[in-house]
């Protein structure tokens, strides 16, 4: 008779990670982010998000490229509109079609318009939890946004 191996339980460090509840935790984070008091001024005039005329394009990390794409495909949407001018691929006439699910550097106002980035020492504890569970996603580390938005749709 063959020797049969029995199934081993899945170690916890291998065990494939909880998707819903690592993208619950990037949400969290968002909420937590909004309640901070850091100082803004966003007109909405969406200059931040042409990237081309900044310079400055954000990155991001496995759990927000995952919840932006998730929104994006919740709107009907299956791909990213052509690179063209250098904006956001999610600016659609002035306005950001996934505004809820817009990633944290968006949050943090990277932008001079909007009275420049967030105080680091204000969200470097967030950030540090975003870069866990991007390890938690099996990410290696913040990607070029259209880059980390187009793996996921």
């Amino acid at each position: 008779m063959p020797h049969s191996r029995k199934s081993q339980p899945t170690s916890p460090r291998h065990a494939a990670p909880d998707t819903t509840a690592l993208l619950a935790e990037v949400r969290a984070i968002y909420e937590e982010l909004a309640q901070r008091p850091i100082q803004g001024n966003c007109t909405g005039r969406s200059t931040c998000c042409r990237f081309q005329l900044t310079g400055k394009t954000p990155y991001l990390t496995r759990g927000e490229a995952m919840l932006a794409a998730r929104a994006w495909r919740a709107s009907g949407r299956t791909q990213l509109p052509p690179a063209g001018e250098g904006a956001c691929p999610f600016l659609k006439q002035g306005l950001c079609q996934i505004y809820d699910s817009r990633p944290f550097g968006c949050r943090t106002h990277f932008c001079d318009a909007a009275g420049g980035p967030a105080p680091r020492a204000l969200v470097r504890d967030l950030i540090h939890r975003l870069e866990e569970i991007d390890l938690a996603l099996g990410g290696d580390g913040a990607s070029h946004f259209r880059a980390a938005v187009s793996r996921y749709l």
